[in-house]
């Protein structure tokens, strides 16, 4: 029997494991079936080298519980060490200098693992002793035992095995007893173990017994990985039905993808892997984190950011290449040069894709948009060179379900959508439904109308309007529909100043009281066949408020109260009615009023021509407090005037009729409103 201690820098290395990688402890079973399968193909490469001549046979690596003796075995039939071997690979720790080490290596568990090759000692995380039964390939070997009870000692003897391969016999601590539950080991099994390049097995495949009436052993092994997986395979000999198949064993709650892209490059690195493209019609979050990376077929991560561009986390699938160390920190991911080239790659072939699909079958693209969309506006937001080359595959759809790129779209509205000043107005709608009206108004004017009603179709009208030149998005319930696009100066309205101030305070004065929202109304001449009352809400302000649930520091506008124009239409009938029939009711109340309110406004513009050219603090007391009688005068009077048109028209039924009918067409009549609204229209049609 051989004695000694474990050749570190440290009394005890095994307290350190335990406290720094206790909390990834679960991955000791990756480590243990990767060392498993690791051993098991240098055997199969040996035979093929012919260095080893014997028979390989079953070389299936076996995980077994005995939760009476409380141990994990992990068995294969691998290359097997001899006891110089075990002095070399086991006893001895590539490592110095343990300060460094803690200080280094203390935030990060995988990376304390991958530095220093210590996947096997990963076993004291959950093992309170550690036993290896091994038996090299070798002739003339002969089979040896190592233990180690979780200090520097350990112990190497000779034992009795028949075949070549190790045993690991991990006798589980009192901490970590949740790894003797069967439960527990499969689930692990198939997160880390699904793909790897030999059989592992655990426990033995069930079927129903009638007899016993319940599910019962086989003398079966239940492999629970498939060793060639769809990735590894050459795509000329796969069929869509197999890249389907494989996408329900990876997501089996999942819709079907839309379509696929099969990596395969050995230069200037090596990678393998299928990407999908899922059905993404909203919720971002909910899409993330579907791409599994693996290292030569073992599970490392599903937390691919840093590995893979941002946009590219809302695809499914997996990524396999050994030029990704298996235990590294995503810090370490995020800086590494290799990686980057890979993410570079990765983005290159998305988009070589997805035109490739444009160019090569339009229609099914087309057919496919709406779910492709909100991943293409993702990319070209946040990967600058995804936008240069997403330009030419990434569409617009107009209210009518036509879709054009950005250059036939251009060319589409070039004649007829440019403004006075040379800007192209791309017009757009968030809902036909809802905004049916204003649109109508401007396909009637012989504009075009995109549909941009997507999650984020608001940033990506930003971004556009920044690449686009002298371009401007336009939402069609933004303005009235000549201010949309103005082609030349307004209209001047017939009405006297004094008659449009009267409408605007007529009617404002009868708008709802409304939480978080304020009404602006102003008159305009909008032609005899438009509508009485139109409500339009400014583009910019609408626009900043909906990117303030996008970008963190533009909560300053999601504070902000909802603003809407109401536009009364001078040349409409009911309009002039209104005027008409106000004035005559208010006509005599209001000439005292007024003729008081010019006199004061009179003298008020004497005070403030005569101090205009005092600072405040040159002014006696008697010039501040003229000034404030005369404005307070002037302000009792116009309360008055206020007062005398509010309460006519709070008993006009056709100014609420109007105000509600504009209401209604925004969908923001609602409640009491509606129902007085019916009332009224009932009474009005008698």
């Amino acid at each position: 029997m051989q004695k000694g201690n474990i050749g570190v820098t440290t009394e005890n290395i095994f307290p350190v494991i335990k406290k720094f990688l206790y909390s990834d402890h679960e991955i000791f079973l990756r480590e243990m079936v990767s060392n498993a399968v690791d051993a098991t193909q240098k055997l199969k490469t040996l035979a093929q080298q012919g260095e080893f001549k014997g028979e390989l046979g079953d070389v299936t690596v076996h995980v077994t519980l005995d939760t009476d003796k409380g141990t994990i075995t992990i068995s294969d039939r691998g290359i097997g060490m001899t006891e110089e071997e075990i002095d070399k690979y086991i006893n001895q720790i590539a490592f110095s200098g343990v300060n460094d080490f803690l200080e280094k290596y203390k935030d990060n568990a995988n990376n304390i693992i991958g530095h220093f090759g210590l996947g096997f000692y990963s076993s004291f995380m959950v093992a309170k002793k550690v036993e290896i039964v091994t038996k090299s390939y070798k002739e003339g070997s002969k089979a040896v035992k190592w233990s180690c009870d979780g200090s520097p000692a350990y112990e190497i003897d000779e034992a009795e095995k028949e075949d070549r391969g190790s045993d690991i016999i991990l006798y589980v601590d009192d901490d970590c007893k949740e790894f003797l539950e069967k439960e527990k080991i499969q689930q692990l099994l198939t997160k880390y173990c699904k793909f790897m390049a030999v059989p592992v097995a655990f426990g033995k495949k069930q079927e129903w017994s009638s007899e016993k009436k319940e599910m019962v052993d086989t003398d079966k092994d239940n492999i629970i990985n498939d060793v060639e997986p769809l990735w590894t395979k050459t795509p000329s000999t796969l069929k869509d039905e197999d890249y389907q198949s494989f996408y329900r064993t990876l997501y089996p709650m999942s819709d079907e993808p839309m379509f696929w892209i099969h990596l395969n490059v050995d230069y200037p690195f090596n990678l393998t892997g299928i990407l999908y493209f899922p059905r993404i019609k909203s919720n971002l979050d909910l899409q993330r984190n579907k791409i599994q990376l693996y290292c030569n077929q073992v599970f490392v991560t599903d937390q691919v950011e840093g590995i893979v561009p941002e946009f590219l986390t809302l695809l499914h699938g997996v990524i396999d290449s050994p030029d990704i160390p298996l235990n590294v920190s995503r810090s370490y991911l995020q800086s590494d040069r290799e990686v980057k080239k890979i993410s570079t790659y990765i983005t290159k072939k998305v988009a070589d894709r997805l035109l490739s699909i444009f160019k090569e079958d339009r229609k099914q693209y087309e057919e496919k948009w709406d779910d492709l969309k909100l991943f293409i506006n993702y990319g070209m937001l946040s990967e600058e060179s995804f936008y240069d080359k997403a330009k030419d595959f990434a569409l617009l759809k107009d209210v009518e379900g036509k879709y054009f790129t950005f250059d036939e779209y251009k060319t589409l509205i070039e004649g007829s959508q440019k403004d006075k000043d040379g800007n192209l107005i791309y017009l757009y709608a968030t809902d036909k439904e809802e905004q049916y009206s204003y649109i109508q108004a401007a396909k009637d004017k012989g504009y075009s109308v995109l549909l941009l009603d997507g999650q984020l179709d608001v940033p990506a009208i930003q971004m556009l309007e920044q690449k686009f030149e002298k371009s401007r998005f336009t939402r069609v319930d933004s303005d009235i529909i000549d201010r949309l696009i103005v082609k030349e100066d307004a209209k001047k309205s017939e009405l006297s100043q004094e008659q449009c101030d009267n409408l605007s305070a007529l009617f404002k004065s009868q708008m709802p009281k409304m939480d978080k929202t304020e009404f602006m109304v102003q008159v305009d001449a909008l032609g005899a066949e438009a509508r009485p009352v139109i409500i339009t809400q400014n583009e910019w302000m609408r626009r900043m408020k909906e990117m303030s649930r996008f970008q963190q520091g533009m909560n300053f506008y999601g504070q902000m109260p909802d603003s809407f124009n109401i536009v009364l239409n001078s040349d409409h009938d009911l309009v002039k009615r209104v005027l008409a029939d106000s004035e005559g009711a208010t006509t005599e109340a209001l000439k005292p009023i007024e003729s008081e309110l010019k006199g004061q406004e009179a003298r008020l513009a004497a005070i403030n021509q005569q101090q205009s050219g005092k600072k405040y603090d040159e002014l006696t007391q008697d010039d501040k407090d003229m000034k404030a009688e005369c404005e307070k005068a002037v302000q009792e009077q116009k309360d008055k005037k206020q007062a005398v048109l509010s309460d006519y028209g709070a008993k006009n039924d056709i100014i609420h009729q109007l105000i509600d009918l504009a209401l209604l067409q925004n969908g923001m009549l609602k409640g009491e409103a509606l129902d007085k609204f019916l009332k009224r229209s009932v009474d009005l049609i008698k």
